[in-house]
């Protein structure tokens, strides 16, 4: 049997629910607002809350837009109309919060003002709400104080950009997060139509932009060194890793491009980028023990005697993709 792929659980149309959920969101930016139109979408209650008035008033008009290009492309299931209803701007913080289930902190990455704001929805919101930031780099420890009373419940959940249509959400609980909240959080997203990932640990950045900032690292050093022109770093993104990309992760990628799977791929091809990333000052070996602990993790999920008929279906699924793409050839604005 092959592997399951976890996007067949996640439908591009996020079908709504009987309303059993509320969303509290503070930050009515552009991660607010994407945030606000996904739980609306799949049925929740949203009460969107940003200090500035002249933000809150720009909501309404921006959720419409964005709601119209989703019907645009046949990715919502109601009309546009029907889900904007459930999103209520409020002028104040507390009425955000109220009877939330899950409140949504969408402010700018800055510790203070997070550390500020998690002292008001702990004070506002219900026993019984995960408080979630949205935060792309800090921590939750960097601005939660263990001396919170409901410090337990507090963690990062940082999506995609934008969530309703980059689906990713990474669960990343502090050290004293409690398992409870960390796995009420992680269903709650999932029943808002994400796909949530934990992240293990604390580290700067996260899974998402640690991955992209190795990427841009990379092309930044190879505009700098005079390898490659901006334009063409972006070509060989868009049309030769990004396809790819987009149906199998990096480890799937390596362990269906050589027969014998990953461990014959990183004996292959190892020294070579251990080379280059000491060209960078980086020395990472992928040491037996790595490669061991990949490798099972790979076979679990593809045993070898399927490897021909999953490298057969990634084809077909780039085949897909490249059909996809001509069609819409020339690019619509």
């Amino acid at each position: 049997m092959a592997p399951i792929d976890r996007r067949e659980a996640h439908s591009a149309h996020t079908t709504p629910q009987p309303v059993s959920r509320r969303a509290g969101i503070v930050g009515a930016g552009s991660i607010g607002v994407a945030f606000a139109l996904q739980f609306a979408r799949a049925g929740w209650r949203v009460r969107l809350f940003d200090p500035e008035a002249q933000r809150r008033a720009a909501v309404p008009a921006e959720l419409a837009a964005r709601l119209e290009d989703l019907a645009r492309f046949a990715l919502i299931d109601e009309s546009a109309a029907q889900i904007a209803a459930r999103v209520e701007v409020v002028d104040t913080l507390e009425a955000a919060a109220a009877d939330a289930d899950l409140v949504q902190e969408c402010a700018p990455e800055r510790a203070e003002l997070k550390r500020e704001l998690f002292a008001q929805l702990d004070r506002a919101a219900p026993p019984h709400a995960i408080l979630a930031s949205a935060s792309s780099f800090l921590a939750a420890s960097k601005f939660v104080d263990e001396t919170l009373p409901g410090h337990a419940r507090c963690l990062v959940a940082h999506p995609g950009n934008p969530p309703y249509l980059v689906p990713v959400v990474e669960i990343v609980p502090a050290p004293f997060t409690s398992p409870a909240a960390t796995t009420r959080a992680i269903a709650l997203y999932g029943e808002a139509g994400l796909l949530p990932v934990r992240v293990k640990k604390e580290v700067a950045g996260f899974i998402f932009n640690r991955l992209q900032g190795a990427v841009l690292r990379e092309a930044y050093c190879l505009v700098r060194d005079g390898v490659a022109s901006v334009d063409d770093i972006d070509t060989v993104m868009r049309e030769g890793l990004a396809p790819r990309w987009s149906v199998i992760g990096p480890f799937e990628t390596v362990d269906l491009n050589t027969r014998g799977g990953i461990a014959s791929h990183a004996q292959k091809m190892g020294p070579s980028y251990e080379r280059m990333g000491a060209e960078r000052g980086q020395h990472d070996p992928w040491t037996p023990e790595l490669v061991a602990q990949v490798e099972a993790a790979r076979r679990a999920a593809l045993p070898l005697d399927q490897w021909d008929a999953r490298v057969a279906w990634r084809d077909r699924q780039l085949m897909r993709l490249a059909k996809h793409r001509k069609a819409l050839a020339p690019a619509e604005d």
